[in-house]
Order: structure tokens, then sequence, then C-alpha cells
């Protein structure tokens, strides 16, 4: 299909929910540019597909039938073009990454150095966004590629394993349990436990409060005000644990240590990709797969 009537069919797919110019902002072309198209599209079709006014966009029976057969992979379509477009002029294109903020201190950046030094000419956007919301980015083509903490739930999208590290605790230096090289479950749910705020990132806090389960008394969480605080004050008078991924061995501030849970599973970080992919896409995964094993991120 002509990359003009793939670009057409996603931006009615999104005419049907937005206006004329956020569509049009969607899928990445000018609004004289699109009306154009669909002049053009419409002469050679011989149909009308939608009516403007100023404020929406109604699309005709022609165009509701078109817009119904656009599957969200027809982003990803449009990107494959333009991506071979772009490698002929020399040019690889534009990567948008949307990344978890909980990824962003060490795995995000790893990943985005590893693909600019890798791929001359491709310019890299990266920008962190609530992790519930970055699958169903990926699946409607609103970014190209998605980094997760946990194995986020979603349609549309295909998600692969790019990191593996053990649970433990994150406590202030002075504690008594950081005297221990690891520390049992039982005795970390002795103090107040923090955990992510659930509606930023359900998954992982179900999975952290399922370790604790069925630990008798029942422990004690909390949720803090601010989901990222610097000072991690609660933490530093040694009256809360924080339950986290091993990364922060290398994120943390001074003044606080880390410990493994004896017995935790491990959390892991996935690459998320459209369904349909494209060269770009494959160039992606093959840089993450080499990165992966350079610095050992699925090592047991």
């Amino acid at each position: 299909m002509a990359p003009d009537t793939v670009s057409l069919r996603y931006f009615l797919v999104l005419a049907q929910e937005l206006n004329f110019t956020r569509a049009a902002a969607r899928i990445g072309i000018a609004q004289p540019a699109l009306s154009a198209r669909i002049r053009r599209l419409e002469a050679e079709l011989g149909i009308s597909l939608l009516v403007r006014n100023t404020r929406s966009v109604a699309l005709t029976t022609a165009g509701v039938a078109l817009a119904e057969s656009a599957p969200p992979a027809l982003a990803a379509l449009d990107r494959a073009w333009d991506t071979a477009r772009k490698a002929a002029a020399g040019k690889l294109g534009t990567l948008r990454i949307g990344y978890s903020v909980s990824t962003g201190a060490e795995t995000a950046p790893a990943l985005v150095d590893s693909l600019i030094r890798n791929s001359p000419g491709l310019e890299v956007i990266a920008a962190p966004m609530a992790t519930p919301e970055i699958s169903p980015a990926v699946a409607d083509g609103r970014i190209d590629a998605g980094i997760t903490r946990g194995e986020q739930p979603g349609r549309g999208v295909r998600r692969f394993l790019l990191r593996r590290e053990r649970i433990g605790v994150q406590l202030a230096q002075h504690h008594p349990l950081a005297e221990h090289p690891e520390v049992d479950i039982p005795d970390a749910a002795a103090y107040p436990l923090r955990l992510p705020d659930h509606m930023a990132n359900p998954v992982i806090h179900d999975q952290l409060a399922a370790l604790f389960r069925d630990i008798q008394p029942t422990p004690r969480f909390h949720t803090p005000a601010v989901s990222f605080d610097l000072s991690q004050r609660d933490l530093r008078d040694g009256r809360t644990l924080a339950p986290a991924g091993e990364v922060a061995l290398t994120t943390q501030p001074a003044g606080l240590t880390w410990r493994p849970l004896r017995g935790a599973p491990t959390l892991t970080i996935h690459l998320v990709l459209p369904r349909v992919q494209s060269p770009l896409h494959h160039r992606l995964r093959a840089v993450a797969k080499t990165l992966a094993h350079e610095l050992h991120w699925l090592s047991d």
C-alpha cells in the first residue's frame, strides 16, 4: 500500500477521537501537507473521506470503512517507510523511547548511549513516562519503543527481557540489618516498608508487596507523598526500609546502602516493541541484546 494511504488510514483512526490539529500532530504531518494528501487521495479514490470543521473531523461512510480497516500497527508501518526513505538519504531517522522513571538512572541511559554509538545518523529521543502508559503508547505508535520495570500488560506489543536484577532492601548504613550480607524477609518485615505508588506502577507494587504476603504480624506498608524524594529522609533515619532492585547499589545517595533479600525472586526490566516491527526496531533489538550481554544484565 502506498505510504500516503497508510498515513491517512492512521490519521482517520485518530480523527475519530481527536480534532484535526491534534491528529495531524500525532502522525507528524503539517496541516497544509496533510490537507493536500487528503484531497489527492480523495481524488484518486473518487470518494469523500471526511468533513472537516474548525473543531472536529466527521468521517464519511467511506472514511469510517477505511479507518476501521487500520490496526494500530499502521503507525509502525509509517515509520518503517520513513526509515527507509531517510536511510536512502544517509539518515537513519528518529527513534522515540519512553521509559519508566525507575529505569532512568542506569538502564535507559546505557541503552540510549549504545544506540547512538552504534548508529551514526540516528536521532534518539528518550523521555520518562508513567509506566502504565508505555505499552499502550508503543502499540498505537505515539512512541517507537519502551523500557519498563516489570512485564507491563498491554496488547499490540512484544516484550523482550532486557535485564534481571536481585530484589533487596535499601536502608541506612547505620541500620542494624546493614550488618548482614543478606537480609531475611521476616526480619525486613519487622520495619515499616516503603513501596512505590500503586497507580504509578501496579505491577511492581504488587510484586514487592507479595514478598511479605504470609508474614505475621502483617507488615506495615506506606507510600511516600512525593514519588521521588532526593533526601530519602525516611530511610536515612533508620525507621524505614525500601524494597528495591540491585541497581540501587549504583544510584543511591550517601548514607544509604542496599542488601539482597534472601530467597526473593528477581525484578525484570523489559524492552517493549510494537508487534509489527520496522528495520529500525530490529536494529534497536540487536543493540539491546549486545548491551545486555556486555553488561551481564541477564546473568543468573
